[in-house]
């Protein structure tokens, strides 16, 4: 893959299982008794192991992440990129936590938050860059756009609001029917936390007992709108009743890894779904037609990047442990500089979509197992995938 030049190893430790790791490549990781918070549940470990390679892996994640929604910027403000836009500079932990702790045979659904996401699902920089600037090259070749990325074993990038919580549960259900030891990760904001569809979602998964993990991304503002004023309850871990629940802190890369890794080893031993709470904090607006300034002040950003960014927090814990010096972590840092910056020019010198009809259609069913003709709004419109056009030819 393109990116491969900033993932350029398999992990060693994935899930607690070592591959490759040795008792030299080991580290012992103490975090600290605020990292979780349980609900009708035991928190995992304060203490665990894993490799060096993970966490320097999980450091180059963030950093191109940050980098790539940072290009994202530049070109909204550039208007190359039009339509909308959602960020999640600051949240990187999540989306990097989660993929560093499950295999690529889990599944992960998500809202319209969800570039850092497609990246770490397999995407690379240019496939979601040139998404957001409706380039054929893109992850959904250019016609979908900020909310609509897709790739394997990730399954968007939703623009409507809590509709990914249920879609969730449906992926759930058939990592059960097909008997396969994984399990899905639906997340949603904790603006989409009060929709009565998140909560049927709920109910199905623990009938039915579905390795679902439901994982609200609280990031304190839906939309405009603190949690306190929208949200009776703000604890969103406890929103289960019958599921259990755990609160992580979002900001904690570290906590991050291990509290999904956690809820992967929960799911797929058969005790059925559970409710996180990510506690997190995004930088920018809700989108970029947002200056995120008028319901927040400027102090209370500062702050939160100052004393709880996830790239300086993972940053220091390397220093600390000896894992990587001042001078590596610089290299890293100009690496994913370079990489995000090709990506960028590539993306943007890929041409559009080309003005045909027949891509309107391409993605309607897999290749090979099309319907003969697909019904369109009038006879006029219905197309004919045998012979690639319109069924019937246009008379004027």
């Amino acid at each position: 893959m393109l990116r491969a030049s900033i993932r350029p190893v398999a992990r060693s430790l994935v899930n607690g299982r070592r591959s490759m790791a040795t008792a030299s490549d080991l580290v012992t990781i103490d975090l600290p008794a605020t990292s979780f918070e349980g609900y009708n549940l035991e928190v995992p470990e304060l203490s665990f192991e894993t490799s060096k390679e993970t966490l320097l892996q999980m450091y180059k994640d963030m950093i191109v992440i940050r980098r790539m929604e940072m290009a994202s910027d530049a070109l909204y403000k550039a208007k190359k990129i039009r339509g909308f836009c959602h960020l999640s500079i600051g949240q990187e932990a999540i989306a990097v936590g989660i993929e560093n702790a499950i295999t690529p045979q889990d599944s992960v659904i998500t809202s319209y938050r969800c570039h850092g996401f497609a990246h770490m699902r397999g995407s690379p920089v240019k496939e979601v860059l040139g998404e957001l600037l409706g380039r054929r090259c893109g992850v959904s070749y250019g016609k979908g756009g900020s909310m609509h990325m897709f790739t394997t074993g990730f399954y968007g990038g939703n623009g409507i609001v809590g509709a990914q919580v249920p879609l969730g549960a449906g992926l759930a259900f058939a990592h059960k029917y097909n008997n396969e030891p994984n399990c899905t990760f639906a997340l949603y904001g904790d603006g989409a936390s009060n929709q009565g569809q998140v909560f049927e979602a709920y109910n199905m998964a623990k009938l039915w007992n579905l390795p679902a993990i439901f994982c609200c991304e609280n990031n304190r503002y839906g939309m405009g709108t603190s949690a306190a004023r929208s949200s009776a309850l703000t604890d969103y871990y406890k929103r289960g009743q019958y599921i259990p629940g755990l609160k992580i802190n979002g900001m904690d890369i570290l906590a991050c890894y291990q509290g999904s890794k956690f809820a992967k080893d929960w799911a797929i031993s058969g005790k059925g779904p559970l409710v996180i709470e990510y506690e997190t904090y995004r930088y920018g607006g809700h989108s970029m037609s947002d200056p995120g300034t008028t319901y927040r002040t400027r102090e209370e950003i500062q702050h939160m990047r100052s004393k709880n960014d996830p790239i300086a927090g993972l940053k220091a814990r390397l220093l600390d442990l000896g894992i990587a010096s001042e001078d590596e972590i610089k290299v890293y840092d100009k690496k994913a500089r370079k990489y995000v910056d090709e990506q960028v020019a590539e993306a943007e010198a890929s041409p559009p979509p080309e003005a045909k009809m027949n891509i309107l259609f391409e993605d309607v069913y897999v290749p090979g197992s099309e319907i003969p003709e697909l019904r369109g709004r009038i006879s006029d419109d219905t197309w004919s995938f045998e012979k690639g056009g319109f069924a019937k030819e246009f008379r004027y």
